[in-house]
């Protein structure tokens, strides 16, 4: 009750805010996920973004991969030497979701989104059309406002690599940066018959003829061989094993039989089973990297570049990369789309070794965590601000916007995302009749407020300059 309006003798209490508005950090790493699942819940999970905490998560709602039965397996027992046996794929599953997601949680990854776009078919395709499926997925994310990473692991199995950058990549950017508070992580589309990175690199440079908002995405490139194995049933007749052994007087034969087989001898079928569990799924990258940016944001910071960092569940890569191959794919002068590498490093292992978006030539946004640095505070001020809106448009109000988004601005500069020896050199804001706003402004209910950051920027290349001095006296 005001107190301007007592009447009735008696105690009152007033609480009073002790604390001004301040800026709460929005989250920065919370990837969508946009594929096929086993199971969608009998469509109530079609096309309907749902935020999952695990692995576990997933499988509950989701299920898990589809089971591969194209394994074709070898075994030998000469009598000699041990039994040995050889997995050999053949057309394997066009979808990796669930492969991808064990991948995302191992590098770090937490709460995600999951867009279930269909479920897994016999025999299906991955629908990159315009207007198709996961064009449909990633239009559903539109009206979430928690996403801040969006990646589609199957869009590389789609039928074309015009089909993915179009009508599935081209929108997830564009809607990016509509929105302006998220990022795109951008798999090159790999085709085997194209044998080297040069060729695939510049291919790529050249089907994805996007020209706008460039700096809102991210491509990496090569794929990663990893430790996940491919799901199958181990009692699936489809799955052929092959027994090359000796009958009992040293004379060869051969066995032909499945896992469903009960009558394949157990040392034979744990053969088979042991060199199908050693295939490893062979998967783009995006996951991993998703699961780094949440890994890095967690310890680190969102302005730390999410580069230097091993890879996890990865044996290897599948095309190595030198540094002059680095060099090409860092450095694109023409249209400036940079592809950060991936590459295997003695005594080091797998590292992300690039960290620059496809806008690479941009002076402002050249670096990934120069963007998604911007993309935070755009957001967490813009919610903060929200606050202020139908307030009076006078100089109470613009004293305490600006108050709360340089205490905002001081917190950042503190734990190192701006540089500047004090706080004046690495931002400023600016509120006021004269200063950012004309009396038109304030006739119209505009309240412009200008913000300006000097972010810091990876050290991308570190020169060391030796010289020879002479001896001295």
């Amino acid at each position: 009750m005001p107190i301007t309006n007592l009447a009735t003798p008696g105690v009152y209490v007033q609480e009073i805010s002790a604390f001004p508005p301040s800026v709460a950090q929005v989250a920065t790493a919370v990837p969508a996920f946009v594929g096929y699942t086993q199971s969608d819940n009998s469509g109530a999970l079609n096309l309907k973004p749902t935020r999952i905490e695990s692995l576990l998560d997933y499988q509950s709602l989701f299920g898990t991969a589809q089971q591969e039965e194209s394994i074709s397996v070898v075994v030998t027992d000469d009598k000699s030497n041990p039994i040995s046996a050889v997995a050999t794929l053949g057309t394997v599953s066009v979808y990796n979701l669930y492969y991808a997601m064990q991948l995302y949680f191992a590098n770090g990854g937490g709460p995600c989104y999951i867009v279930s776009v269909g479920t897994q078919t016999s025999g299906g395709t991955i629908d990159a059309a315009s207007g198709g499926a996961l064009a449909k997925g990633i239009a559903a994310l539109e009206s979430y406002d928690e996403p801040t990473i969006i990646l589609v692991p199957e869009g590389c199995n789609a039928s074309s690599a015009s089909d993915y950058y179009t009508n599935v990549i081209g929108p997830a950017i564009d809607l990016c940066a509509r929105l302006q508070d998220r990022f795109t992580l951008v798999d090159v589309f790999y085709d085997a018959a194209k044998n080297t990175h040069d060729n695939i690199v510049t291919d790529f440079r050249t089907d994805f003829a996007k020209t706008d908002s460039l700096n809102y995405a991210a491509a990496y490139y090569p794929y990663l061989a990893t430790s996940v194995g491919y799901n199958y049933d181990n009692k699936n007749a489809a799955i052929t094993v092959t027994v090359n052994t000796k009958d009992s007087t040293g004379n060869p034969a051969t066995i032909s039989s499945n896992l469903g087989d009960t009558a394949l001898a157990t040392i034979y079928y744990n053969a088979a089973v042991n060199a199908i569990n050693a295939l490893g799924v062979t998967l783009p990258p995006s996951a991993a990297i998703a699961g780094i940016y949440a890994l890095t944001d967690a310890t680190r910071g969102v302005w730390k570049a999410p580069a230097n960092v091993s890879v996890s569940m990865v044996r290897g890569v599948t095309d190595t990369i030198t540094d002059t191959d680095n060099g090409d794919m860092n450095i694109d002068p023409t249209a400036g789309k940079s592809v950060n590498a991936i590459r295997a490093f003695t005594g080091k292992g797998i590292l992300v070794w690039g960290a620059r978006t496809l806008d690479g030539n941009s002076n402002d946004f050249r670096y990934i965590p120069v963007r998604r640095l911007y993309i935070s505070v755009e957001e967490s001020v813009r919610k903060a601000c929200a606050a202020f809106v139908f307030e009076p448009n006078d100089g109470n109000t613009w004293i305490k916007v600006r108050a709360m988004i340089e205490n905002y601005l001081t917190n950042l500069w503190r734990d190192g995302a701006l540089v500047g020896a004090k706080p004046e050199q690495a931002f400023y804001v600016k509120v006021g009749l004269g200063v950012t706003m004309t009396q038109d402004d304030v006739l119209n209910g505009r309240m412009i407020v200008q913000i300006g950051m000097a972010p810091a920027r990876p050290a991308e290349f570190i020169i060391l300059q030796f010289t020879q001095i002479q001896q001295q006296a």
